[in-house]
């Protein structure tokens, strides 16, 4: 690439400063929006502002700025680079590539302000502004700019049906310089040339010459990957579009014609659902689908190296939706008969659909604006009324005008959770439950008949997207999380947990198909959901609703995916470990369920045994007293046979530990006096000795010596140390003889018998469960880890054949 030209005087002259137009940053004519092309050559909106351009000593060159409207943060600043080929497209785009994978777009709000622009871009780099691209991408070879300085033009072979495969020939050898595409372009532009071969086409099909329409697809689709908005412009204008789609039905490659006109003429129908009265709208929507059409339909999928070719076309019908959303919402007249029409009941049903999916579409043209600009379309379409509208036709019996209405519904809750929040809460006051839209909603999940329940997770996470706290505000006058979550709990939650409460009314549920199990699974996930962000709502409605104990009703299911989603709501419970919830858990004795899971479970290894394990090793690790005390008490004798692991072992240990301080309260006096006389030195080696204290295990600790560094190790300290010590070894000695027991018992090699596990209550109602751990020692599917001593296959202990477990 040459070497940057010096800076024109006229430019060097500016340098002192970064005027926009003038120093406000009011004026429009400078105003824009950026744009930056992603990965799926979709054009990402970055922001509004004003541009300007100046000397930026940083970059050591002439550069544009853009600065944001809203608080003058800088939005862009892009060094004016002598061999960056800028593009002006549609008199108020200039679109150029800053690397190989980053492209960018400017969109003035005025023309005379992309033409200032255009015209200091073109002196940065000695251009004449009245071009539409300053130069190519690629650099070219020192032969072509020879060709180049030598050849300033391209001449075209006069514009003949006998002369259309010189011209064919022409067009491809062109694409693949860089330099010849743009004399190429320019010469099709200055000539007029694609009218006339237009009129050629027209000849060629009159008189079924096969060959000359062959050339001219091939003429046709390489003007295309020219990637020039002029050529665009003129060739999707409204004389010439379908002539230029009648070119490209005529593929070489096929051995029979494709028939898209009589598509777009015949099939495709323009619906009005509402009169549009603007002629200038009507045709950008015409124009818009033809344009979409031939990128979908007609021109064949591109290659990996053709792909760039066709970035102006997607820009093209970018920017077109655009323009047509802007324009439909300006219009207030055709927004207020769409919403009156919608919800009139006299509309009749296949009205009501057209406009249903009228309104879906904009929508979905709606994503193509910038932030600022869609806030403005949601707020029209909820000022005309949309979330009313929506609630009358989810209460209408057509599925797909419901399922249409569904989408509308999630493109408001993903833009503006808070808007449809507001509209409930305000509803609440006027209406029953029954006819709530969020109620509506949840039953629509819940009467989802697909197989897969489809629907129903769509739904779900536009109902998790509604309760997340993450995303609700607080103002200084109200909170809307707690507005909002009282409303849901006192008039939503109970329509969400119907199906739950009704099929959970026995010992096992009493629905178990596997439809069924998903809609229950949906629910159980939402409601772990609230169990981790909704603290005390959620902890009141299940208190009071007995609702952990239904739940685990589920652990019964004949699906492992239902009851393990069971588990996982009682185990996130578990880890919040908050006294409120142990002691219902305790009360209402709701590890008998899980128990029973445990043990029905048997000797497998899978998910089920491994959740299990790890919710009471939670217990263990974590130390939670009233819940070790009570698993110990009362499911000791059906749980003291599993060895494989010593998870229970362990909470067992732990029982006896906590035992051990309430029966001897000076232990836990002189451990208080010790970690006083310690807080007189360093606190971190503070923290360090009391980590050691509390996590040592007795079987570390050798002739049931206490652990105290040597550095501290005064007279004093042993006199306070010796009743800890005998504590330790009194605790060594039991722990020898349990597990001289335990090998006798071992030697014996007798295989354990069949759970039977007896849940006897202060009423003497018994539960009785029957388990198949009776599986051979060392079975396949046995679990067991390295290092582990046996696994649930291979239990040797010998036990009763009757486990009473006694609550009391």
């Amino acid at each position: 690439a040459p070497d940057q030209p010096p800076a024109p005087p006229a430019i060097a002259s500016q340098s002192g400063g970064c005027g926009v137009a003038g120093g406000r940053m009011t004026d429009t004519r400078r105003r824009v929006k950026v744009y930056t092309l992603n990965e799926d050559r979709q054009w990402d909106d970055r922001g509004t502002g004003h541009v300007s351009s100046c000397y930026v000593e940083r970059l050591k060159g002439m550069s544009l700025l853009v600065r944001a409207e809203s608080d003058g943060s800088l939005l862009l600043e892009s060094k004016i680079n002598p061999n960056t080929a800028y593009q002006k497209q549609q008199d108020t785009l200039i679109v150029w590539s800053e690397a190989e994978n980053y492209d960018l777009a400017l969109s003035f709000q005025e023309k005379a302000g992309c033409d200032e622009i255009w015209e200091k871009i073109c002196q940065v780099q000695g251009k004449d502004p009245s071009v539409d691209i300053t130069q190519d991408l690629v650099d070219e070879s020192e032969e072509e700019r020879f060709d180049d300085m030598s050849s300033p033009g391209l001449e075209l072979p006069s514009c003949e049906l006998s002369r259309l495969e010189e011209i064919a020939e022409l067009v491809a050898s062109s694409l693949p310089s860089p330099l010849r595409r743009e004399k190429l372009a320019l010469a099709l532009e200055n000539e007029g040339y694609i009218k006339k071969l237009l009129e050629i086409f027209h000849v060629c099909e009159d008189l079924e010459n096969i060959e000359g329409l062959h050339h001219l697809y091939e003429i046709i689709k390489g003007i295309f990957l020219l990637n020039r908005t002029a050529l665009f412009e003129v060739m999707f204008s409204e004389e010439c579009i379908m002539d230029v789609i009648g070119c490209l039905e005529y593929d070489p490659s096929l051995s029979q014609s494709r028939k898209h006109r009589e598509f777009l003429t015949k099939t495709a129908k323009f619906k009005e659902v509402i009169p549009i009265s603007d002629p200038e709208l009507k045709q950008k929507i015409h124009q818009t689908y033809r344009v979409q059409y031939i990128q979908d339909m007609v021109l064949p999928t591109p290659s990996v190296f053709e792909e760039n070719m066709l970035s102006t076309l997607h820009s093209f019908i970018f920017f077109n939706k655009v323009e047509i959303v802007g324009m439909l919402q300006e219009d207030e007249k055709f927004l207020t008969d769409l919403f009156a029409q919608l919800t009139d009941e006299a509309t009749d049903e296949e009205k009501r659909q057209e406009l249903v999916n009228f309104l879906k579409e904009f929508c979905a043209f709606s994503q193509t604006l910038q932030p600022q600009n869609r806030d403005a379309f949601f707020k029209t379409l909820s000022n005309m009324g949309i979330l009313p509208a929506l609630e009358v036709i989810l209460g209408m019996d057509d599925a797909q005008v419901r399922s249409a209405a569904t989408d509308i519904f999630s493109y408001l809750v993903e833009y503006n959770p808070s808007m449809v929040r507001e509209f409930v809460m305000q509803e609440a006051q006027q209406n029953d439950d029954d006819i709530l839209l969020i109620n509506l909603i949840i039953e629509h999940m819940i009467c989802d008949t697909d197989p897969e329940l489809g629907g129903a997770v769509l739904l779900m996470g536009l109902l998790r997207t509604l309760v997340d706290p993450e995303n609700m505000l607080a103002t200084a006058n109200k909170t809307e999380k707690t507005e909002f979550l009282g409303f849901f709990y006192k008039h939503c939650m109970h329509v969400l947990t119907a199906p739950l409460l009704a099929n959970t009314t026995e010992d096992k549920p009493s629905k178990d198909d596997f439809q069924t199990a998903q809609l229950l699974a949906l629910i159980l996930e939402l409601l772990t959901f609230c169990v981790e962000h909704h603290t005390y709502h959620i902890k009141n409605y299940i208190i009071n609703k007995d609702i952990l104990r239904r739940v685990l009703v589920l652990m019964a299911s004949k699906h492992a995916f239902l009851a393990l989603c069971a588990l996982r709501f009682k185990r996130k419970i578990i880890g919040l470990k908050d006294e409120f919830y142990n002691r219902y858990i305790m009360k209402s004795f709701l590890f008998e369920p899980v128990v029973k899971a445990f043990l029905n479970n048997g000797s497998r290894y899978n998910l089920m045994n491994s959740a299990i394990i790890e919710m009471f090793e939670f217990i263990r690790v974590e130390d939670i007293k009233s819940l070790t005390a009570h698993v110990i008490e009362n499911y000791w004798k059906a749980l003291e046979d599993v060895d494989y692991v010593q998870t229970f072992k362990g909470l067992k240990l732990r029982f006896e530990q906590q035992r051990e301080r309430q029966d001897n309260p000076k232990l836990d006096s002189m451990r208080s006096i010790l970690r006083n006389h310690r807080y007189r030195r360093d606190a971190r080696t503070l923290e360090d000795e009391e980590e050691m204290w509390f996590n040592t295990d007795e079987d570390d600790m050798e002739d049931g010596e206490a652990v105290v560094p040597p550095s501290d190790k005064t007279k004093n300290d042993e006199d306070i140390m010796d009743p800890i010590s005998k504590f330790m070894e009194r605790k060594k000695l039991k722990e020898s003889e349990e597990k001289e027991v335990l090998l006798k018992t071992n030697l014996s090699g007798r295989q354990s018998p069949s759970f039977k596990l007896s849940f006897s209550s202060g009423t003497k109602s018994n539960l009785t469960s029957q388990s198949s751990a009776s599986n051979l020692p060392g079975s396949p599917g046995s679990p067991g880890s390295p290092g582990s001593p046996g696994s649930p296959g291979s239990v040797s202990k010998s036990i009763s054949q009757m486990a009473a477990i006694t609550t009391k």
